[in-house]
């Protein structure tokens, strides 16, 4: 399936900026069930300083915002053919470890809550495949889906708490519960397309835990299901903060708001 992606991110300054730098992780990569046919990326009010990849082989393009802006806009605009490999992505090649996906963060670090969670799932399962499908529907449960409970600094504790949460807390959620039970797991974020609509709230994220026999396999808590073909993978790490898609700091006075425009579309 060739998805269509057009990805618009404005940022608007109360007073002109001193310093800032962001970076990007706006770029995937052709890889397993996933090629790239072209993909571009304008910035507006800033000047690409370098790209790079890191430790999870992820793309990385540095931004460096033009002294005295108030407004910078980037787009990204592309085209990607994909296939569905039902979420098995298989053995892993990036730079990390696998033992480095086991690794806590502190917005996945376990408590009372994930462990209630486990004693929830138990043990009586045919295969793993089917045990982590069973987790990811089981937080699905305890936590619906429901924007403007949590924000971006909400832990995975604090989602099953306030049993609520988004994509964003679905996969912190799951990779946390993962890994507490022995298998490396890790965040997704990227790019998925709706059935019944071309204009997108943002962009998604998703869980993909490490499996012994079939390597890495992905599974979206929100939809309850594995990414299938209308998903197209972008940046992977430990959490949110490592798959960002844009991050990073500025110096100035005054507030700033952000509006973003994002197209999916056969």
């Amino acid at each position: 399936m060739i998805l269509k992606i057009s990805h618009s991110t404005k940022y608007y300054f109360e007073e002109p900026v001193h310093y800032a730098l962001q970076q990007l992780r706006l770029l995937p990569k052709s890889g397993v069930g996933q090629n790239v046919v072209y993909w571009d990326v304008t910035v507006n009010g800033g000047v690409k300083e370098l790209e790079f990849d890191d430790q999870f082989n992820n793309n990385v393009m540095l931004v460096n915002i033009n002294p005295g802006e108030k407004e910078v806009s980037i787009l990204c605009e592309g085209e990607v053919d994909t296939t569905n490999l039902h979420g098995v992505i298989g053995q892993n090649n990036g730079f990390a470890p696998l033992w480095f996906f086991l690794r806590s963060t502190p917005l996945t670090q376990p408590g009372s809550q994930i462990q209630n969670l486990i004693k929830r799932l138990g043990k009586d399962h045919e295969t793993e495949v089917t045990m982590m499908h069973t987790l990811s529907r089981l937080i699905g449960e305890v936590v619906p889906y429901q924007t403007g409970e949590t924000h971006s600094e909400t832990t995975a504790e604090e989602a099953l708490t306030s049993a609520s949460g988004v994509c964003q807390d679905h996969a912190h959620i799951f990779v946390t519960a993962v890994r507490q039970m022995g298998f490396p797991a890790r965040y997704v974020s990227g790019y998925l397309m709706m059935d019944d609509r071309i204009e997108q709230d943002a962009t998604h994220a998703w869980a993909e835990a490490y499996l012994p026999d079939l390597g890495w396999v992905g599974f979206d808590v929100s939809n309850g299901i594995s990414p299938d073909d209308r998903y197209i993978r972008v940046a992977t790490g430990l959490d949110y903060k490592d798959a960002a898609p844009i991050s990073g700091l500025r110096m100035g006075a005054g507030g700033e708001h952000m509006d973003v425009t994002l197209q999916v579309q056969q």
